[in-house]
């Protein structure tokens, strides 16, 4: 998939959602230098040296911010103590987009953790 066809996806989208997400898509990729925008497990996604870092989807109620590892989130508990989330995933509120520092952090903690670097 293109990086015009994930805007095409996310321009769909409702609001607030959309916002939401179009804010951590940019945010992502004013960390992260150069990744390749992609779908994985049918969300748009963020791709480093074939290693998919990033994933995130609109729910009703929330945006879904996925690291593509199983730790990352638990690595991070107690800085995100007050998010709802499950175990693969970080349930950002759909008025509030996450802040930058809490992005570079996630990010920065899952290309640890992958053994990249951004």
């Amino acid at each position: 998939m293109t990086t015009q066809e994930i805007g095409d996806d996310l321009a769909g989208v409702p609001e607030p959602q959309r916002h939401t997400r179009e804010a951590l898509r940019a945010t992502i990729l004013g960390i992260i230098p150069a990744p390749e925008q992609c779908i994985s497990r049918g969300m748009p996604a963020f791709r480093i040296e074939g290693k998919v870092i990033a994933g995130f989807v609109s729910l009703t109620k929330h945006v879904a911010y996925l690291p593509h590892t199983g730790s990352v989130l638990r690595a991070l508990s107690t800085e995100l103590a007050g998010y709802a989330q499950t175990k693969g995933s970080l349930h950002l509120p759909v008025n509030t987009p996450s802040t930058k520092q809490r992005v570079e952090r996630l990010s920065a903690v899952c290309l640890d953790q992958l053994g990249l670097s951004a």
